[in-house]
């Protein structure tokens, strides 16, 4: 047995999602923000975010509430859920570190415009591989973090048997939960992550009521609860090049 349902959160928008689609947009090859990427906060729409995902929580019933919170160590992640209450409504929220956001290596503050400039090689190289198992030098491929993600689900199915899980995490960890716990293939992964960006405060809700086996998609990149508490609905997909093999 083990888990029944993940409601996987994306993080509320930062303030290096509102740095790097400037950046991106005036067509720089840095991104300038002066934290470091587990330390940067939420943005002020992204608090609103934060705030919008607590009030739909309230408003569910008892009985579809979460029983359990694990976080990415990341503070977005960590704002994103005491914004929202979770820890208030589940208990004691667990933070663990396989949960972080994909690590870019040499690569980290560059735009794709930067990347090409000055590490042309390396390009040529995402390109040439697509996103699944292309790794920066000093960073991760999808398929690193998918094998660091598959021991958080061993410990999630034996610590929250028959439980209701939150996770509050990133855009990246929740393509690749999907990936894990649908048993896509590859193509599958890649073709989901061209047609969808994993929008800042959304929820995505797995369900698997037996506890054991594959899960099913029960609600993907959900932000009606944005729409309904007036918080702006924010877009920033992080560098959308590349993501199939050339």
């Amino acid at each position: 047995m083990g888990a029944t349902e993940l409601i996987l959160i994306r993080h509320g928008e930062s303030a290096g999602n509102v740095a790097a689609t400037r950046a991106s947009r005036e067509g720089a090859q840095r991104i300038e923000i002066e934290w470091r990427d587990p330390d940067v906060p939420l943005s002020p729409d992204g608090e609103s975010q934060a705030e919008a995902v607590g009030r739909w929580f309230a408003g569910l019933p008892a009985d579809e509430r979460p029983d359990a919170v694990w976080c990415s160590p990341y503070l977005r992640a960590r704002q994103t859920a005491e914004l929202a209450g979770l820890p208030g409504i589940a208990g004691q929220m667990r933070i663990d570190e396989r949960l972080r956001d994909r690590e870019l290596g040499v690569l980290d503050l560059f735009t794709s415009a930067g990347v090409a400039a000055r590490y042309p090689e390396e390009a040529e190289r995402r390109a040439w591989l697509g996103k699944f198992v292309y790794r920066p030098p000093g960073g991760e491929s999808w398929a690193d973090v998918a094998l660091r993600l598959r021991s958080v689900f061993r410990d999630l199915d034996e610590e929250e048997d028959g439980k209701r899980v939150a996770v509050v995490c990133h855009d990246a960890v929740i393509m690749l939960i999907r990936y894990i716990c649908e048993r896509f293939s590859e193509q599958e992964l890649l073709d989901t992550a061209a047609a969808n960006s994993v929008r800042n405060g959304s929820v995505t809700r797995l369900v698997r009521p037996s506890g054991t086996g594959p899960w099913e998609v029960h609600t993907f990149n959900s932000v009606l609860h944005l729409q309904d508490s007036g918080a702006p609905v924010t877009e920033h997909a992080g560098d959308e090049h590349d993501i199939h093999p050339r």
